[in-house]
């Protein structure tokens, strides 16, 4: 998305599509070091963002220091999972986080799909108090909860959306960004949405958000970020390889993924899309179980 300048605004390295969750140290560092040369390529200034998010504050604290260090300019740091905190526990938890790195700024992120913790309006009015906290991505999937949020915000702080599917709506209703699962895929057109949508071209914004819902779809058949990897795989810019405990799509998602890239891919040929460069023909590997040695 960097490297062939088709357009992103900010980098986030090792979040839920990045699969942080079982990166080694040693990768963790290679990919935080060279996102931040890619960013400063050519003297270009792209953000990077880096996800620091544990269930454990001490581990949290030492990934954030780690990652200030490395030039990250932003922390995406989740709430704690598995051990479901009360209010007091977040706002402790993040307090820490922002004496471990002082200055940086903070993201919080909020997936209680995938944490089994929901930090509610009232938790993130505590949050809030702390300086370093800047930002929250929602992605709870409760559009109430985002436009509540977003009423809510002190000034200076952003409420980005965290669902590609209700990022139209989002903005809508006051969320200034989305951290975006199918810009991995689509830049372009993905940008194209976000900033037709904050500029209020709400024509310009339905037709982009109508062009990427089957790709939307395609991108969470299965977890993400199964097919994720297999529409790079199509597009020859990855392998669809993942790390257990999640394994390769199963045959009907590589179809869905394979039919969603055509039909832009078609769209681009008839003029009414602009999603930079994808090959000829989508090639799906016929055998997908070798994909996951």
């Amino acid at each position: 998305m960097i490297a062939d300048g088709r357009g992103v605004d900010w980098l986030v390295v090792l979040g839920s599509t990045g699969e942080a969750a079982t990166v080694t140290d040693v990768e963790r560092h290679a990919l935080v070091r060279q996102a931040v040369e890619l960013a400063r390529r050519d003297d270009r200034r792209i953000p990077v963002v880096v996800g620091v998010g544990h269930n454990d504050t001490e581990r949290t604290c030492e990934l954030a220091g780690q990652a200030a260090a490395a030039g990250a300019d932003a922390l995406l740091v989740v709430t704690p999972f598995y051990n479901k905190p009360q209010v007091s526990g977040l706002v402790a938890h993040y307090r820490a986080v922002a004496d471990a790195a002082p200055g940086l700024p903070i993201i919080a992120y909020n997936v209680p799909g995938r944490t089994g913790c929901n930090i509610t309006p009232e938790a993130l009015r505590a949050i809030w108090k702390i300086d370093q906290v800047v930002a929250i991505k929602e992605s709870s999937g409760d559009l109430r909860q985002v436009a509540r949020m977003c009423q809510e915000a002190p000034q200076g702080r952003a409420v980005l959306a965290g669902d590609d599917d209700l990022a139209l709506a989002g903005i809508a209703v006051g969320a200034q960004g989305l951290v975006s699962v199918c810009a991995n895929v689509v830049p372009t057109e993905t940008r194209r949405l976000v900033h037709a949508a904050m500029a209020g071209d709400l024509p310009l914004a339905r037709e982009s958000a109508a062009l990427l819902a089957p790709t939307m779809a395609a991108m969470f058949a299965e977890t993400n970020p199964v097919p994720v990897k297999a529409a790079l795989a199509c597009l020859g810019l990855a392998t669809a390889q993942v790390r257990l405990p999640l394994s390769p799509a199963e045959p009907d998602t590589w179809s869905q993924v394979q039919t969603a890239l055509a039909d832009l891919q078609t769209s681009r040929r008839s003029g009414s899309a602009s999603i930079g460069r994808l090959p000829e023909r989508v090639a799906v590997p016929h055998d997908t179980s070798a994909l996951a040695s």
